[in-house]
């Protein structure tokens, strides 16, 4: 028998902000099903106890390293975090995690993904280089149903870029009566009506579904997606993800847009749409830091009490600074 330890770096699994979802890491959890079926001991790394190896595993190369002494014979770092073509073993990634490492983790909710990889090439994005060739079917919905589990937090890049494998699973999903949230977002632009049918047939977590909203162009590809579902009878929440990248006027126009559009669905007693902005992170370059005017911006999208009555211009981060500050030059610093 072996004494292994693990460490999650990124360490989302273990602290939860008020309102948010606990994400534990996958990676770690199916190492200690894998070890724990082969009669190992598996625990959370203690520093100063001595282990055959240790796995530590980060997923965002902005994080923090985990500088702490441990004494091991073997260490094994993975995860995009320190190595974006990392991946486990086939005889470890096809199982299913072990939630117990986790003992925050809902009983009721499991997490996974039914695809793998994306047909898009955002330039914000490591997909295309973790998970080259286009998206492929990876799971079926019923292997991540364990232990009694009917909530399911799918981490798919781009799920409906897989087409019928897609629909199947939809509709499988409906006829079993599971809850899920694709927590990436999915992509409007391909939206079919028979998509739209099926989304809106789908018991979603929170009652939201979330696109992806990261150009100007998106805009008009989720509106109509979000017409197609609403036709079907869906009387949910939209959650849209959108990028803060480095052109200013257009990151403000685009969220501008949805400023006003969630105005217009509260004056009329409509469910919410909301934005969730992310500043731009350089997947090559773990020093890399947004500048201000994206992370001012992000913190009023993000609070959604500020952001539904305050506009961008009229929001004060800080003591002293109000955010019209920054249409006063053409690139804010």
């Amino acid at each position: 028998m072996s004494r292994i330890g693990l460490i999650d770096v990124d360490n989302f699994g273990k602290v939860k902000k008020w309102g948010s979802t606990i994400y534990p890491n996958i990676a770690l959890c199916k190492i200690a099903r894998y070890h724990k079926e082969h009669g190992d001991e598996v625990e959370w790394a203690i520093p100063f106890f001595h282990y055959d190896i240790i796995y530590r595993s980060k997923i965002f190369n902005y994080t923090q390293d985990d500088l702490t002494y441990y004494s091991a014979n073997q260490v094994i770092s993975g995860g995009t975090g320190y190595d974006k073509t990392s991946r486990l073993p086939d005889e470890i990634d096809r199982l299913q995690p072990d939630y117990s490492i986790y003992p925050n983790i809902p009983s009721d909710t499991a997490y996974g993904f039914l695809t793998r990889g994306c047909p898009n090439k955002c330039p914000w994005c490591v997909v295309p280089i973790k998970e080259p060739g286009g998206v492929r079917p990876y799971m079926d919905i019923d292997e991540l149903a364990i232990e009694g589990r009917t909530k399911f937090v799918l981490m798919d890049n781009n799920f409906l870029a897989s087409g019928g494998y897609a629909v199947q699973q939809f509709n499988k999903i409906i006829e079993r009566g599971y809850q899920i949230d694709l927590n990436q977002a999915n992509d409007a632009r391909i939206v079919t009506d028979e998509f739209a049918r099926l989304m809106a047939k789908v018991k979603w977590i929170h009652g939201r579904i979330r696109f992806g909203c990261d150009t100007h162009g998106q805009i008009e590809a989720c509106e109509r997606a979000m017409e197609r579902i609403n036709s079907h009878g869906y009387k949910g929440e939209y959650f849209l993800y959108t990028m803060l990248h480095g052109d200013f006027n257009e990151c403000y126009e685009r969220i501008h847009y949805l400023w006003e559009r969630n105005q217009y669905q509260r004056k009329h007693h409509l469910p919410n749409i909301y934005p969730y902005a992310q500043p731009y992170r350089d997947p090559n370059n773990p020093m890399h830091k947004p500048p201000m005017w994206q992370l001012d911006m992000a913190r009023w999208v993000n609070k959604h009490q500020i952001f539904q009555v305050t506009d961008f211009k009229d929001y004060m981060p800080r003591k002293g600074f109000k955010c019209s500050e920054y249409f006063k030059s053409v690139s804010p610093g």
